[in-house]
């Protein structure tokens, strides 16, 4: 993964309670969510909508983990921070990143977001970290949709929401913390379906 902005600290990732999964390819970015919410090993929802645009127009998807409400004020400070300068994603990320460290409320927050638009995706944490993955691929929680994200991401053919469905599905098979309950929001249009088609 590429650094855009860095803290002094790294942590360790604590994220094992959601999974939540980007695939870009082929000028298609995919976002998708699990939905399901555990309190140490009970399931106190299994539908939750951890996914979601932002932005004017909702050309920003953005998804999480972690804890829900936290997520959602983390959710509003970037709209405020991508209405501010313009829809710029990073340039917002950077800013949002630079206020949840620093910022004494915001730094007992505790989530993960992977965030995308049309030309980059994105990892925020409340370190300061501001990751740009070197694949396309984000992972945050559960590791095993990354893993089956990777090995998908190379098969012709298979596009990237196809990838994050199969790849999601793999997850909840193996995670106790995954369900199938999936919300998946896209940006772009695929190049391969477009060349199909002209």
């Amino acid at each position: 993964m590429t650094r855009i902005m860095t803290s002094e600290h790294s942590i360790e990732s604590a994220w094992h309670g959601t999974t939540i999964l980007s695939v870009r390819k082929n000028g298609l970015v995919v976002v998708a969510g699990d939905g399901q919410v555990t309190m140490g090993q009970t399931v106190m929802k299994a539908n939750a909508r951890k996914v979601r645009r932002l932005g004017e127009g909702g050309k920003v998807i953005a998804g999480f983990a972690g804890a829900t409400a936290d997520a959602f004020t983390l959710f509003e400070r970037l709209e405020g921070k991508l209405e501010k300068h313009q829809g710029q994603l990073t340039r917002a990320c950077v800013e949002l990143a630079k206020d949840w460290r620093t910022d004494r409320y915001l730094r007992r927050l505790e989530a993960m977001m992977a965030v995308a638009d049309a030309e980059v995706s994105l990892v925020l944490t409340g370190t300061g970290d501001v990751l740009e993955p070197e694949q396309g691929i984000i992972g945050s929680g559960g590791v095993y949709a990354l893993a089956a994200a990777r090995a998908l991401i190379d098969i012709d053919g298979l596009e990237a929401e196809a990838i994050a469905r199969k790849a999601m599905a793999i997850a909840a098979d193996i995670c106790v913390y995954t369900n199938t309950n999936l919300t998946v929001e896209s940006i772009g249009e695929s190049i391969a379906s477009t060349a199909s088609h002209s």
